[in-house]
């Protein structure tokens, strides 16, 4: 079963980097074009690029599995996510949790109070489902409800390594979607205005930016739980291989002991 496990796994895991390839050449293409609309007009007055100062309110959005199986995947960023919480309660009037995956809701749930829960998310990405999360970061950041959103997950490095980490989302932060002291050409000709477009594009930038977080998530979590059932399989077949010796040595003694038996009953009858 646990090798089953593991090669379903394996087989899920390379799906999740193939999409995590395809996204990154699609990140490529949106953030070139931002930046190039960015060196023709003032993009820092978008609202989702504005601080909010209504709020001293931190949102966090948690990303985990809805399974286990999976060593220390989720433990690990629930620890770190805790001691983050310890460590920041301070610059906030409070914190709370918006949740991705059930593991993460059910630690937490009656810990803080829980904003959304979205459920069936984590364990195959969608970009339908991305843009409902981002769509409902973006509604409560721009009614002055948070003042900084975050987002933590598990950043895949190797199916042996995944890194927790807590990004904030909200504000977007515009230096990743500017070029760096480069002399990009401004003459072009917009259809529509530019103003409506970097409007269109900030969103989709948001939107794009929860998907890639659910597709590393979700890779990392595929790797874990390969690395997990492959040493599961290892040691259930040292626990076969020590139980089979043990059960021969005590095979083997007992039909030693019936020799045994046999022979001095027949040196007996000799005598």
């Amino acid at each position: 079963m646990t090798r089953t496990m593991k090669l379903v796994s394996m087989s899920k895991l390379i799906k999740a980097q193939e999409a995590q390839r395809r996204a990154k050449l699609y990140e490529d293409r949106l953030r070139d074009l931002i930046s190039r609309l960015a060196a023709t007009l003032n993009m820092s007055t978008h609202p989702l690029l504005q601080p909010n100062t209504k709020s001293k309110k931190a949102l966090v959005l948690l990303i985990t599995s809805e399974r286990g199986l999976a060593g220390g995947f989720n433990n690990n960023l629930i620890r770190f996510v805790n001691n983050w919480v310890t460590q920041n309660t301070k610059n906030f009037e409070n914190i709370q949790f918006s949740f991705a995956g059930r593991r993460g809701f059910m630690f937490f749930r009656n810990r803080f109070e829980v904003k959304m829960n979205y459920v069936n998310v984590t364990a195959k990405p969608d970009f339908t489902h991305a843009r409902e999360i981002g769509e409902d970061m973006s509604k409560i950041f721009l009614n002055g409800e948070y003042s900084d959103i975050f987002i933590a997950y598990n950043k895949f490095n190797s199916p042996l390594s995944q890194t927790p980490l807590i990004e904030r989302i909200l504000p977007i932060d515009s230096k990743p979607l500017l070029y760096p002291n480069e002399k990009i050409p401004t003459d072009y000709i917009y259809e529509p205005q530019a103003e409506n477009i970097i409007a269109a594009l900030i969103p989709k930038y948001l939107y794009f930016t929860v998907y890639y977080t659910l597709l590393e998530n979700s890779a990392g979590e595929h790797g874990a739980r390969m690395t997990a059932m492959e040493s599961a399989t290892k040691n259930a077949e040292d626990l076969i291989d020590r139980l089979t010796l043990m059960r021969n040595r005590a095979r083997q003694a007992s039909i030693t002991g019936e020799l045994m038996e046999i022979i001095a009953g027949a040196e007996a009858l000799n005598h």
